[in-house]
């Protein structure tokens, strides 16, 4: 087996992937923490024979874990951000600055699409784009839903958003505290995300294909404006192409890598920008 770890500030995803079949037999999450339990936080390491990690967790979280895998299991793969990988230049001017998460997820996205624009909808909401040709322009970040919740401090940080909510009921001035702040910090979200994505695209003269991932990823793409898609394990994907241990994985297949969606013509991006800053 292989297992898969995609290691947050706050929230720490994992799967177990079959090495023969490349199917994913299990998968979960826990919080972030420095002294992993193999049979709870994470499955019993005596049926696992490689490991991949991302992690943008604190040094000594990633040294504790990669410590503790080492005793236990034969190959333990850590993720870097690097220069250069698979066709994809960092755009940072320090690369190994970039969080490995976006990177991951550049890189996947970049391999599935050949270009995109790669969201991550965790702890903070980031926004990164590669051009047709690998090259990384770099991105933003802004904060993510529950951070800005946070940051209101109005006891309401226990009631989330419904991720099954429709978008027209989410951009509707709220009767209530709680639905006034959920509004709020939705509309800031997608407003963000869309106005970045369309000023990107004008910019450098071409409508790239969009991917979302992350805990809020279903919930911001109700409010998306163009075509996009949700994919869950990008920053997974981001791994299996940066170390292929399957044989579906050698040959370039990521497990659960969507349909790549076609975006909309660059001529109606700049039209809707255009449009939006007249108002």
């Amino acid at each position: 087996m292989i297992l898969d770890l995609d290691i947050g500030n706050t929230l720490s995803k994992w799967r177990l992937k079959d090495a023969d079949s490349s199917e994913i037999r299990s998968r979960g999450a826990v919080w972030t923490r420095e002294e992993w339990r193999p049979g709870a936080d994470i499955p019993d390491l005596d049926v696992v024979e490689a490991v991949r990690i991302s992690s943008v967790a604190r040094k000594a979280v990633l040294e504790e874990t990669v410590a503790l895998l080492h005793r236990r299991v034969g190959t333990v793969h850590v993720a870097r951000s690097t220069a250069e990988a698979l066709g994809v230049t960092n755009g940072y001017e320090e690369p190994g600055k970039l969080g490995v998460d976006r990177w991951m997820g550049a890189l996947a996205g970049y391999q599935l699409a050949g270009g995109c624009c790669a969201v991550d909808c965790g702890s903070a909401i980031t926004v990164d784009f590669v051009l047709p040709g690998g090259r990384h322009l770099g991105g933003y970040i802004l904060p993510g839903l529950r951070l800005m919740k946070e940051s209101l401090k109005l006891g309401t940080r226990n009631v989330a958003i419904d991720p099954d909510s429709e978008a027209e009921e989410l951009l509707e001035p709220g009767r209530r505290t709680v639905e006034a702040v959920n509004h709020g910090i939705y509309m800031a979200a997608v407003s963000a995300v869309n106005r970045i994505y369309s000023e990107v695209c004008d910019q450098q003269g071409v409508a790239l294909p969009m991917m979302l991932t992350g805990g809020d990823a279903r919930v911001v793409s109700r409010g998306i404006q163009v075509p996009h898609t949700v994919w869950p394990d990008m920053v997974y994907g981001g791994l299996e192409a940066c170390f292929p241990l399957t044989a579906a994985e050698r040959s370039g297949r990521m497990s659960g890598a969507p349909r790549v969606p076609a975006p909309v013509a660059l001529e109606k991006i700049r039209a809707a920008l255009a449009f939006s800053m007249l108002l």
